[in-house]
């Protein structure tokens, strides 16, 4: 299989520029430590010889933030492991250098998955464990690490039912990578159950839950701060209407990081609010910024009156804001009444996260499409802290009712707040698993 995937990875990476090169460009941030991605790493002194040096990987802002609580418990019982961490996104090493910077050995980017790079790399960094997270399933370099005698663990691990059948239906032979992992900590029974499926024996499995349930909302905004953010975005200027009433300020539906074509159909949906007698704003909120200028354009179109906060703070009131900017998704889903989850309607797959709406105590709104957090919507609607709207015409209604009803709103978001504590406890159990790995605990 190995063989197979050398000759063929180069081939695919060239079939895939032509698609990820204008992505990349579009993004930005993929100039800096380009030559990383190819293996160009610096010589790291290895570690005291009483110390482990573990290589976390974790491709974006959101595994990075569920890796905070770990890395905080993981050194307080470890304190003279080396920790080296690499993450994909531009967006994620901006985070990971301004929250873990001061803690790390190195940081860097992935390296591509090709023998060559992945050899050097492994080289160079020389760990004594490899962690990776959720899907991430390389097989150079999970090679690699196991020409070397080196464990590797992948936590929060989760497989979707359709990756699951994609594996499944693959030859034996096709799903060596599994084989290779030491030890998957599962963020679901439901997850658990896949990898084993896939040949993964019962006592390299650990369920943990959901990593990111550990995260704790951060910032939290106090009423003058939410009065100001409010203002900034140009929808309203009062504290938290779902907290107390206020008909002062107009009620606002956020799309959370919402993909293309999910903004024209909340745009549609609040004009058919406002045909009811329920007027509200809208906070969009796209899950990758660049798009602004395909939304302002679209906005224009369609004459709507709109701020963008890339631009700074708004000049008075607005019907939208779009917020174009990276990192504040907690901040600005305080400005919302009623929270809706992108990449969950039609054609899209897979959904986004929903927790940290949740963990707001605001009520959530997502479509059928949540293949990727299932486990996590079970749960959102067995705690009544979510809903499913199977298209447009059931989101409009959705909407209505929750926007209506304070005492509605007031409960789904508490049950959602309660769902959320309720779910803590994976960095602990995470811990406790891969400690196996590493020496005694201080």
């Amino acid at each position: 299989m190995l063989l197979l995937y050398r000759l063929l990875f180069p081939v695919a990476l060239l079939a895939a520029l032509p698609f990820y090169l204008p992505r990349m460009l579009r993004r930005g941030g993929y100039a800096r430590h380009f030559g990383q991605r190819l293996g160009r790493v610096p010589n790291i002194p290895a570690p005291p010889a009483e110390a482990s040096r573990i290589w976390i990987h974790a491709v974006s802002v959101g595994e990075l933030q569920a890796l905070g609580p770990l890395l905080e418990l993981l050194l307080q019982e470890h304190p003279t492991t080396q920790i080296v961490m690499t993450t994909t996104t531009s967006t994620g090493y901006t985070l990971a250098e301004r929250k873990y910077g001061q803690r790390l050995a190195y940081l860097g980017y992935f390296p591509v998955d090709f023998w060559p790079v992945s050899r050097r790399v492994w080289n160079r960094l020389q760990p004594d464990l490899c962690i990776l997270m959720e899907g991430e399933i390389w097989p150079e370099h999970l090679h690699q690490a196991r020409l070397r005698g080196v464990p590797t663990v992948l936590i929060n691990a989760r497989l979707s039912e359709r990756s699951f059948r994609r594996w499944q239906a693959l030859p034996r032979p096709l799903r060596e990578p599994f084989a290779m992992l030491s030890l998957v900590v599962s963020a679901s029974e439901e997850d658990g159950q896949r990898f084993a499926r896939l040949g993964i024996a019962a006592d390299r499995i650990v369920t943990s839950g959901n990593l990111k349930l550990d995260i704790a909302p951060d910032p939290i905004l106090d009423s003058a701060e939410l009065e100001r953010l409010r203002a900034d975005l140009g929808l309203g200027t009062v504290g938290n209407r779902a907290d107390r009433e206020d008909a002062s300020r107009p009620l606002v539906l956020a799309g959370a990081s919402t993909w293309p074509g999910e903004e024209r159909m909340l745009l549609r949906v609040a004009r058919k609010l406002a045909n009811h007698g329920l007027p509200c704003k809208l906070l969009l909120i796209p899950r990758h910024a660049e798009r602004r200028g395909e939304l302002r354009d679209l906005l224009i179109k369609k004459v709507i009156a709109a701020h963008f906060r890339s631009t700074g703070s708004a000049e008075g009131p607005v019907d939208v804001a779009v917020a174009d900017t990276t990192g504040e998704m907690v901040r600005l889903l305080q400005a919302a009444d009623v929270v809706f989850v992108g990449k969950s309607m039609a054609p899209h797959k897979g959904g986004q996260n929903p927790i940290e709406a949740a963990a707001l105590g605001r009520p959530v709104l997502f479509g059928p499409n949540m293949q990727n957090f299932q486990a996590v919507v079970d749960s959102l609607l067995a705690a009544k802290a979510g809903k499913v709207v199977r298209d447009e015409a059931e989101l409009v209604d959705a909407t209505t009712a929750l926007l209506r009803d304070q005492a509605e709103r007031r409960a789904m978001g508490q049950a959602a707040r309660s769902w959320h504590q309720a779910g803590k406890g994976a960095t602990r159990r995470t811990v406790d698993a891969i400690s196996r790995f590493l020496g005694p605990r201080r």
